[in-house]
């Protein structure tokens, strides 16, 4: 059995966040991820709060990138006329957002988390997580058994840890799957800033990633549409339905919910892994990077001071809470105001 500080399960951006912060505070890491790259995964559009981040990380160069789009804010078709949401504006001028790929994003983070130091297990798969009483001690895979003084879940959606050690959730939503895929071509109307329209079962988010390539993407807030019809028929405007798909349309569970504990014995949950809302909140790439920086940051405190590692983990906890809390919030209103205010958020 090889023994790690720490062992991070999902190399995405939670994951990685964790494996390069820990890393650079002197701690032995492994990252496992069970998928090669790249993945297919939605995020495009990332908030310009997401800048020192990366500049935290190391990964800066993909700021500056000849590929990389910037944006400055998006048109929003929602309840009146369209209206056009700026990030805001410093000395400096106004933020601006990125638009750079789930797949050059996920292959910088984990090439340089290699490059801090980190052992990466790719492609590797957990199996079983390692207890001694209560304390999470490390986990079983299907590459042999890693020992770890705490182990991080960055492995998103599926819930890897939470699952086995039967955390609770509070779930705040029916069902939602996002449906998302891409479009050749460009269009004027959408080429210079995203845009997020409000439809009769939910919404479309719509934004031009590349020089010829379009990412939108729909979530039913309702009841799916009747099989057989094709989606994009029903949630594209007519200017775009004669565009080319750029591949398959995939979906993803982005139902509201939160782990009722996100850190304990041996382990912390980041991520998706830890509390997860639909895309419209904006910040989902951002809130994987600062929670696996913030789990490396509490696990730092607590390994060079163990009296405080009780308290790293509470202050963990309620800062992902009151995140999460306020978040919900602001969408419940948002989704209020929509057109077609979905039944289940309980509005009349």
């Amino acid at each position: 059995m090889k023994h790690f500080d720490v062992v991070v399960i999902g190399a995405g951006p939670a994951g990685c966040a964790s494996a390069i912060s820990c890393a650079r505070r002197g701690l032995r890491v492994a990252l496992l991820e069970r998928h090669a790259f790249p993945r297919f995964r939605p995020g495009e559009s990332l908030h310009p709060g997401i800048e020192p981040l990366l500049r935290q990380l190391g990964i800066a160069d993909l700021l500056g990138a000849s590929s990389t789009l910037r944006f400055e804010g998006q048109w929003v078709h929602w309840h009146g006329p369209a209206r056009f949401n700026a990030f805001g504006t410093d000395a400096n001028g106004p933020w601006r957002g990125f638009h750079i790929s789930r797949a050059q994003l996920d292959r910088a983070l984990l090439q340089q988390a290699a490059s801090t130091g980190v052992e990466v297990y790719q492609p590797c798969r957990a199996q079983q997580v390692l207890t001694h009483g209560r304390r999470v001690i490390g986990v079983e895979t299907d590459s042999g058994c890693l020992s770890a003084s705490y182990l991080i879940d960055a492995s998103g959606a599926t819930g890897w840890l939470g699952r086995k050690l039967h955390l609770t959730e509070q779930i705040d939503s029916p069902a939602l799957v996002a449906r998302y895929g891409y479009l050749q071509g460009r269009c004027e109307p959408y080429a210079s800033h995203p845009h997020l329209l409000a439809t009769p079962d939910g919404w479309t988010w719509i934004a031009q990633v590349k020089a010829q390539l379009l990412h939108w993407t729909h979530l039913t807030l309702e009841a799916e549409a009747t099989p057989g019809i094709n989606p994009c028929l029903r949630i594209l405007p007519a200017d775009l339905q004669a565009l080319p798909q750029a591949g398959p349309i995939r979906g993803a569970d982005v139902s509201w919910r939160i782990s009722e504990v996100v850190a304990g014995d041996g382990y912390f949950l980041v991520g998706d892994a830890a509390s997860r809302l639909d895309p419209a909140s904006s910040h989902g790439v951002l809130k994987a990077l600062m929670s696996g920086m913030q789990a490396a940051q509490a696990i730092h405190d607590g390994w060079f001071r163990p009296l405080l590692r009780p308290l790293a983990q509470a202050q963990y906890q309620r800062w992902l809470r009151c995140w999460y809390e306020h978040d919900l919030t602001q969408l419940r209103s948002f989704y209020g105001q929509h057109p077609f205010p979905p039944r289940w958020l309980g509005t009349d």
